[in-house]
């Protein structure tokens, strides 16, 4: 039986907290199996290194990371304005389903053709995830909470990122034996999911009968402002688009995450040879032990920064920002000289500060912020816009370390953050539309992405 916003009133808040915490667990679990295919790859290629019938060096390896990353790119660009006009729920699933898929023929048929051609999809597939998962997210909490609540929920993929790959390696290695065991593994984990997220998930309040967890009387002059229709239709997919190119917030938060993605991919794929060249002594297990420290922090970073923004600046997300990007900026400045005195321990904190102050505003610029000042109606284009840009830097931080050396790659990482956090610096009294209810023309300026003065 269907129900109508009208009606939803009758309903218990039981009935929506129950609602908020099964969206924010299965869009949590959804985020963090994409990684489940997203490193089978980098699994594999221990196995595929040793593997005289499919002969693939490194070189081709980088290019076929290279592949998936600018398939990811685009992606990010494409999806989130899908996500807005047709829902999470269907791009969503069908990334999931696709996803498991081509990681069962890449697990099936050891071409480089097919290769390069199902990277090409699982760039694309896994594109689908944290526009689309960010605005379900978003329309289930209001804007004063989002910054804790996205906090905690983008520890999703520090999580994902360290459970995938020992995971898989399991399977592949210590059960099977054989590299495509961590293609198929990891297919099944992701397909499971799919299918919870099928049962489980809806897009919004108003789909199981409850009221917009954003008063009804904002709406009409928030949407005005936004160039939307004010009865509350769905624009055009270009339309949504074109808002969001002429938001100024979003076009520097777009910035700032491109300067902020590459120093994460670098770490992520490079960390273990960048210690190991510079720290022999510690060899290879040690130094692919050492940089989980970075992840690691990765699980506490978006809370600490969340809970910072809503609680100590009141909603505004770029302050919060701003101070992790600074530590982030002295930490990569003292990374390379850390690793030369030979102290493992100096080097394991500096991992887990880069950690907490990375993943912090990662999660923030990438999440809560973008979906703020996207607004409700083109929250998902916005956060793949945000992520699109971020994922452009990310090619980066995959290529730079394999052709440049190590402290040259880290003093471009230490200006880059030093940039992004004077970028956004003009924006520091930002605030979400919503925080700023009586006042309509303000709430106008933060939609055409103008800073709010407080």
């Amino acid at each position: 039986m269907s129900h109508t916003p009208g009606t939803a009133t009758a309903r218990p808040k039981s009935s929506l907290q129950r609602w908020r915490v099964q969206i924010f667990a299965i869009t949590w679990l959804a985020y963090a199996a994409f990684y489940f295919t997203r490193k089978a790859f980098s699994v594999a290629k221990l196995g595929i290194a040793d593997d005289s019938s499919f002969e693939l060096d490194k070189a081709v390896m980088a290019d076929l990371d290279a592949i998936y990353l600018a398939a990811y790119a685009v992606g990010q660009f494409t999806w989130g304005v899908f996500a807005d006009r047709y829902g999470p729920r269907v791009v969503v699933f069908g990334g999931l389903l696709i996803s498991a898929l081509a990681a069962l023929v890449m697990g099936s048929f050891a071409t480089l053709p097919v290769f390069a051609t199902c990277m090409v999809i699982q760039g694309l597939a896994q594109s689908t995830g944290w526009a689309g998962l960010c605005k379900n997210v978003g329309s289930f909490f209001a804007q004063h909470e989002r910054g804790r609540v996205l906090g905690l929920w983008s520890t999703c993929y520090a999580f994902g990122g360290l459970v995938a790959s020992p995971f898989a390696g399991w399977w592949a290695y210590s059960v099977f034996g054989t590299w495509h065991a961590a293609f198929f593994s990891t297919a099944a984990v992701v397909g499971a999911v799919a299918l919870l997220f099928l049962l489980l998930q809806r897009n919004s309040p108003e789909e199981v009968g409850l009221e917009p967890v954003n008063a009804p009387e904002q709406a009409p002059e928030a949407v005005r402002y936004a160039g939307f229709h004010p009865e509350g239709q769905n624009p055009s997919s270009w339309h949504t688009l074109k808002m969001i190119l002429r938001n100024r917030t979003v076009l520097t938060l777009g910035l700032a995450y491109f300067l902020l993605k590459p120093a994460r991919y670098a770490i992520l794929l490079w960390g273990p040879v960048i210690v190991y060249e510079k720290m022999p002594g510690l060899g290879k297990v040690g130094a692919s032990i050492l940089p989980s420290a970075f992840e690691v922090a990765g699980l506490l970073g978006p809370i600490l920064i969340g809970i910072a923004s809503d609680k100590l600046f009141g909603a505004r997300r770029m302050p919060a920002c701003v101070f992790s990007l600074l530590g982030l900026t002295v930490c990569l400045a003292l990374f390379v000289p850390a690793m030369q005195t030979g102290s493992s321990l100096m080097v394991l904190a500096l991992l887990f500060m880069m950690g907490l102050t990375l993943y912090g505003p990662d999660s923030m610029i990438s999440g809560a912020a973008a979906i703020d000042f996207g607004t409700d109606k083109a929250a998902a284009t916005a956060a793949g816009f945000v992520n699109g840009c971020g994922s452009v830097g990310a090619i980066l931080g995959g290529l730079l370390p394999g052709y440049f050396d190590t402290y040259s790659v880290f003093i471009g990482f230490t200006v880059t953050a030093m940039i992004a956090a004077v970028v956004l610096l003009p924006f520091w009294n930002s605030r979400p539309q919503g925080s700023l209810q009586s006042d309509a023309p303000r709430m106008g300026n933060a939609l055409a992405g103008k800073p709010l003065r407080s």
